[in-house]
């Protein structure tokens, strides 16, 4: 059996262990749609007034992303993590050819899909509720953040399992992710413009990796109303080529670290 064939059946079964379970399939999807209502609807964007949401709505389009981005890799990887200890299967899964990394990358692809089907959720939400005048969605950049999107949840998925692997519960493990998520998700380039924090502290967003993913898909999907200029022509360096190749270092270091974390017995 080839490691691909390996990896194929893990993924296989996450994937029918997450479908079967309707409530949390249920939620995945519903919460883009209620963040999307609230934000977007209800609290709307006030471009000129200052304070939270003074941006077109287009900007904060990689925030509503990073949520879903970061929160559900890191949940859902570390409980798994946590609910294999507890029924001690990586016991049984220690007589298998899967190691460690495979499992991971299975579980990684699962997440990668979930995640895509919300993030699509989210871009037709945003397009239908607050129009597209500041978005850039074209098929290349939809292709780009799609990447964006891949990289990052890989990456929270790592941080996921490195959680897992720390974490003593499933309870320890919600808990552990929430104190991480919140402060990564206000502190990254993402609700919060740098220019609202203190000079002081805005080189600590750089230390974010959700930094490199929002201003990454920021640059690629959204088109300052007074320029309407496409990002795309930037010259190579510049923006969000910078942004993914960080975020792609960052990510192999993530994988690597949850990868090692995973217990190989309980």
């Amino acid at each position: 059996m080839t490691a691909a064939s390996r990896v194929r059946a893990e993924a296989s079964a996450a994937w029918r262990s997450f479908v079967r379970r309707r409530t949390a399939v249920f939620f995945t999807f519903f919460f883009p749609v209620i963040l999307i209502l609230i934000f977007a609807v209800l609290v709307q964007t006030n471009p000129t007034g200052g304070g939270l949401f003074a941006q077109p709505p287009g900007y904060y389009l990689p925030g509503y992303l990073a949520v879903v981005v970061l929160f559900t890799p890191l949940s859902r990887v570390g409980s798994e993590v946590a609910r294999h200890r507890e029924g001690n299967r990586f016991e049984k899964l220690a007589t298998t050819p899967l190691s460690r990394p495979e499992w991971l990358l299975a579980h990684t692809l699962v997440n990668v899909a979930i995640i895509g089907i919300a993030g699509l959720l989210i871009l037709g939400l945003m397009a239908l509720v607050t129009g597209t005048a500041t978005l850039s969605l074209g098929p290349a950049t939809l292709a780009l953040v799609a990447v964006f999107v891949g990289f990052a949840v890989a990456l929270f998925c790592g941080l996921g399992a490195v959680l897992g692997g720390l974490a003593d519960s499933q309870d320890g493990v919600i808990a552990a992710s929430n104190a991480i998520a919140l402060p990564l998700l206000f502190l990254s380039d993402t609700f919060v413009t740098p220019d609202m924090l203190p000079t002081w502290f805005r080189p600590a967003m750089n230390l974010s990796p959700l930094t490199y993913f929002a201003r990454g898909v920021r640059d690629l999907t959204y088109q300052p109303p007074e320029t309407a200029v496409t990002v795309l022509a930037e010259t190579p360096l510049d923006g969000w080529t910078t942004s993914l190749a960080v975020l792609a270092v960052l990510t192999l270091a993530f994988f690597a670290a949850g990868a090692a974390a995973i217990p190989r017995t309980d």
